[in-house]
């Protein structure tokens, strides 16, 4: 299991982070803090694996949160969750190590998709040893981005998308229109219409399930 302090000062909206982590699937909420100082307080306690970081916090920048857990030697890595959308505090989270930055507000899906990613790239470089080449490091640091953000067709929403992208990670063997709208709370029609998009895009492929006589069920996968 994969554990994550949640760093919020708004009490309800730290509880639905909290809420959210524990909803997917390997992860755990080891504590909330409701400042930086408390943060860090924890941390060198006890170390999580994962800090789901506000940046705007009473006592001090989520930012500076960063630099004193790393020099109290604390490696927890950080997802910044943040409503700054200067792309100057973004260029310094990832100069301070932040793994990835999620912007306010943001739906479960978002979220979900975010850690999942997270949960790739720790297991692509659990253990020791080297790596193969150039290729394997590039695969485990893609791990952690998203599928390229293309403009949606009209009347898709990204949440939407997002979510389905959710659910199809969760099924390697794939995914029909059906399983996929009645997971994410969507008519069949719908599910379909982002699963073709997926596939215009490249990110999934149809897989022909053949069964009873009639047609073959279609299945989506990620490739």
């Amino acid at each position: 299991m994969i554990s994550v302090l949640v760093v919020e000062d708004e009490e309800i909206t730290a509880e639905a982070n909290r809420l959210f982590v524990e909803r997917v699937p390997g992860f755990r909420v080891v504590g909330v803090a409701r400042s930086g100082g408390e943060a860090l307080r924890f941390l060198r306690r006890e170390p999580a694996d994962l800090v789901l970081l506000d940046l705007y916090l009473p006592d001090m920048h989520g930012l500076d949160v960063c630099r004193a857990l790393r020099a109290a030697g604390v490696m927890s890595d950080v997802i910044a969750v943040t409503s700054a959308r200067d792309l100057s505090v973004v260029r310094s989270a990832v100069s301070v190590g932040v793994a990835q930055y999620l912007l306010k507000p943001f739906t479960f899906a978002t979220l979900s998709e975010k850690l999942t990613r997270y949960a790739e790239f720790r297991s692509s470089v659990a253990g020791s040893g080297e790596a193969s080449g150039q290729g394997e490091v590039d695969r485990a640091l893609a791990a952690l981005r998203g599928p390229a953000r293309t403009p949606l067709p009209k009347g898709m929403t990204q949440a939407t998308l997002d979510a389905v992208l959710t659910e199809l990670r969760r099924a390697p063997g794939g995914l029909s229109a059906q399983t996929a709208g009645a997971a994410i709370g969507v008519s069949r029609v719908t599910a379909r219409r982002y699963l073709e998009h997926l596939t215009e895009i490249g990110i999934t492929s149809r897989i022909p399930q053949y069964g009873g006589v009639g047609r073959p069920e279609l299945l989506y996968r990620i490739t």
